[in-house]
This record gives structure tokens, sequence and C-alpha cells, in this order.
């Protein structure tokens, strides 16, 4: 999970490329990166930290031209040191950048072809770069002096033959345009928006439409699996499907935990298929527990905030806010390393003890993953006086990694791995568990758009969209990825960046 973003404007781009990473902080807080194009020139400044520490004022002002790309950096493949901040660039052909949200499930092959066949060379563990590559190669097999519009398409067809796995890409060609693409299943998600000027119109391409609106932009619309757009730095838009058999198969989970609630992806509300899976939950929790006795519910802030309220008025129950959020500590969810996850729990979260003094409370969750949150919450709770502690979680149990662009690598990580709900409530330390069940969820989302007829739900079933994923591809994720291993790849990447500078020749990057 990363978040894109690309501008072709017909005034300087920075501050507004900069104020939509900000929007899309949420998708990725371990680096960020702002590439602009003043005719043939490349700016680029990129580091690890968050929006607001990366891009100081000396910096903005060296941003400069009319269009430009951004991105902010969750990491899942290689590590997170600053050398594979995003975006990336390539001299040959034309001078092309990328930024990239997802992952490429072959990307060892990928990467061999790269380097023996295209000839290309590689400066990262990234898939990113990988990405990049393939696509530069195959431009420059195509294009001219000057690549067109069909050039870049045609490009983009081949990546999708050669590639495999899930991505959402945004580009720029120096001196040409903008650039976006997505993957034949629509794992990821990408829209895009127009806005009117006195100059001129304006366009703006993101992960997701709050960043679009945010910029006073109007959302135009999602692109659909498999489709590209471009657009040159005049503002001729173009759109084209490069996909042999495109199909969607969204990730189920942009709408219970990653994706803003202000957001629309798909033409699916996220807010409104959260209230719609706190309703369906609270179904069930009729159903099952027909005899409750919970007296308050109060949501693990913030995702779940929206279907506890819907439990809460279904079930005529007391909706409370139990527990008050420190907005300076980094979503735990998205931060690599169980340790870290684990320590900013109590640093985040304070519980409020008059809400939970000899109550029985329901906590409502969008999930549970690991369970080192769900568990320490649950502690919090009996700490500030509760009688009883329930839990529900929004989404059904994850019990398989995920190989899309999730950090869900290692599937005995899972607090639901080899158990079952009874065994995960004890590992917990709930007094009662419950899940959403699968096709409740998949009805939640799809009501808002009946046409998705298929979603990515892989962490919850072990089915993968992409057809390409075996038990050795799952071994092989878990011990390069698993948390053991990217603490000690972070460490070797830590004294790396000690002891030597990174500059990327030709561009203004001021590290």
């Amino acid at each position: 999970m990363c978040g894109i973003i690309g501008m072709v404007a017909k005034s300087p781009v920075n501050q507004a490329l900069y104020d939509g990473l900000t929007v899309l902080q949420h998708r990725g807080q371990d680096a960020a990166g702002i590439l602009t194009s003043d005719e043939e020139r490349l700016f680029l400044r990129k580091e690890n930290g968050l929006v607001k520490d990366v891009f100081h004022t000396r910096h903005m002002r060296q941003l400069m031209g009319n269009m430009g790309i951004g991105h902010v950096r969750y990491p899942t493949a290689g590590c997170d040191s600053s050398a594979e901040a995003q975006p990336f660039y390539v001299n040959a052909p034309f001078g092309i950048a990328m930024g990239h949200n997802g992952n490429l499930t072959n990307v060892d092959e990928l990467r061999a072809a790269v380097v023996a066949e295209d000839r290309r060379h590689l400066n990262t563990n990234s898939d990113s770069e990988v990405l990049l590559n393939v696509f530069a190669h195959e431009l420059g097999a195509i294009a001219g002096a000057r690549p067109s519009a069909d050039d870049v398409f045609a490009a983009i067809t081949n990546v999708h033959r050669r590639a495999r796995g899930a991505y959402a890409v945004i580009g720029l060609i120096a001196g040409e345009g903008v650039f976006a693409f997505r993957d034949p299943r629509g794992i990821r998600p990408v829209c895009y928006g127009k806005r009117e000027t006195e100059h001129g119109t304006e366009y703006m391409i993101a992960s997701e439409s709050v960043a679009i609106e945010a910029g006073e932009f109007e959302l135009v619309r999602d692109l659909a699996p498999g489709e590209a757009i471009f657009i040159s730095r005049e503002g001729e838009v173009t759109l084209r499907q490069c996909a042999d058999d495109p199909q969607y198969a969204s990730c189920i989970f942009e709408y219970v935990y990653l994706a803003r609630p202000d957001s629309i992806i798909d033409d699916v509300s996220v807010y409104r298929a959260r209230m719609r899976m706190g309703e369906m939950l609270a179904e069930k929790i009729q159903r099952e527990w027909a005899h409750h006795d919970i007296d308050v519910v109060i949501p693990i802030p913030d995702t779940s905030r929206t279907a506890a309220l819907e439990i809460a008025v279904n079930l005529n129950l007391k909706y409370r806010e139990g527990f008050v959020k420190n907005r300076y500590i980094a979503r735990t969810f998205i931060m690599p390393g169980q340790a870290k996850r684990k320590r900013s729990v109590r640093q985040k979260l304070n519980a409020i003890d008059l809400e939970f003094r000899g109550k029985n409370v329901l906590l409502v969750d969008d999930s549970i993953v690991r369970g080192t949150t769900s568990s320490e919450i649950i502690r919090m709770a009996r700490e500030a006086g509760a009688k009883k502690v329930f839990m529900a979680s929004a989404a059904p149990a994850v019990r398989y990694p995920n190989v899309y662009g999730i950090d869900m690598p290692a599937a005995d990580e899972f607090v639901a791995h080899n158990r079952d709900v009874d065994a995960i409530r004890d590992a917990i330390g709930a007094d009662d568990l419950i899940y959403q069940d699968l096709e409740d969820l998949k009805e939640a989302v799809r009501q808002g758009n009946p046409t998705l007829n298929e979603f990515d739900c892989s962490c919850f079933t072990g089915d993968y969209v992409t057809n390409d994923i075996d038990t050795a591809y799952l071994d092989n994720l878990a011990s390069s990825r698993a948390d053991s291993e990217r603490d000690k790849a972070n460490g070797a990447a830590g004294a790396s960046r000690r002891s030597r500078d990174i500059v990327s020749v030709g561009l203004y990057n001021d590290q």
C-alpha cells in the first residue's frame, strides 16, 4: 500500500502535489517524494519521513514546472532505505520517472530479464524500479524521437503481458506528459479528475478521490482494470484499454481499512460501505449473541468508528468513545516490524476509565491481523475497570498472506493462523469474539456498485486472483519479508546509509 499522485497544470504544481500527498499520508508514512518537470528538465526531492518532514521551503522552491508526480511509501518489498524512496528515474529513453503502489508477484523473473535481456541496470531491491525499467525498455523499443500517446499505450500493453501482481502506476516522461495505468484485475485503486482555470483545464491523478477533491478538482472516474491514461503537457487527455482480459477484482481491504472513509473507489463510497459492514455485523451479533449482556459499544479509533456506530444503532446500545488517540503516532498496521507496532499501541491510545468502569463493553475494530493491537487494547480496557470485554471485527479472520502490497507476509504471524475463533478469543484475551462473514463483507461493498462481481479476498480465503501463487512462493515471501527478516535488512540498510550519500545525477535531489 502506497499513495501515488500526478498532475498536469497551467502553473507550478509543487504545492498541489505536496497538498495531495498530505491527504494520502495514511497510505504510507515511511518515505515521500515529488518529481516535477520544467520543459525537459526534471527536479526531484525524496527522503524517508512524513511529507511535512521531507519537504521544506528550500525544496519546494526548486521543484519547478507545470507537471509532476508524487509518492508516499509503505514498504513491503525491499527494505525501508531512503534509496528506495520513490519516484524512481531513468535517463533512457527520454527521461522517465515512475511511482508504484502494489507488489509484483513475478519480480524475480522480471529482475533477471531486465538485467540479462533488456540490458538495464538496477540500483535497488524495489519491485517499483524493476517495473520502471520494464516500461522504459518497452517504450524505447517502440517510440521514435518523441514518444506519442500510442507509443505509451503500446508499451503499457507489453508491461501488462510481462508483469503479474498488483500495480497502480503513475509516471512522467520528460517534456511530454504524465501517464498512469492499473493492473488487469484493478487490485489497487487509481482515479483522475479535472478543474477549469482561467488559463485552461488542469488534471490530477491519484490513488484516492479524496486527494482530487481536496485539490478542488472534480472527480471524473476511476481507471478501469488494465486501463491507461496519458495527459500531454499541453493538457490533451487520452485513455485506452491496454490489457488483454481485464476483470474487476478490487482489493476488499481497501474498503475495510486502507482507504480514507471520504474516498470513493470504483464508484463505491468507502464510508457507506463501512456503514453497511456495521449493519451486517449487528445482524450477526443479534443472531449468535441474542442474549448478550453488552452495555456499551466502543470503537478502536479511527477506522472502525463508522461500523461501530451502526452496530450500536442497530442493537439499540449506547455508543461511546472510550479511547483517546494520539494523532502524532503512526498507524500501527503499517509500521514495519512487530516490535514497533507493539510498543506504539499504548503511546497511541489512552483509555477513558469512566467509559469502562463496571461495564460489559463491545470493542469494535476494522480487522484483527497479528492480534498485537487487540490484546493490548483489551488489556487496557480491563485495567480501566471493564467487567467483560467482547471483541467484534468488521472483517473476517485474516489467515493468509497478502501478496499484493499489504504488509501481511507470513501466515504464522497472524493470530488466526491455525486457530479457530475460540482459540483466537483466548489468544487476545477477550471474553468473546465475533467476526464478519465474508459474504456479508462482499455484499456491504457490492451494494455500492453491483457490477463488482469479484474482489481480492486472498487474506481471508487464500485464493489469489492472479492465479500465480503457490506454496513455494508463499514460503519465500515469509522468509524474506517476515518481521524478523525485515528488521535485519533495515539494520543493514541503516549502516549503508551512514557510510555513503545517494545522489541522483542530473536531477535536483537535495539530500
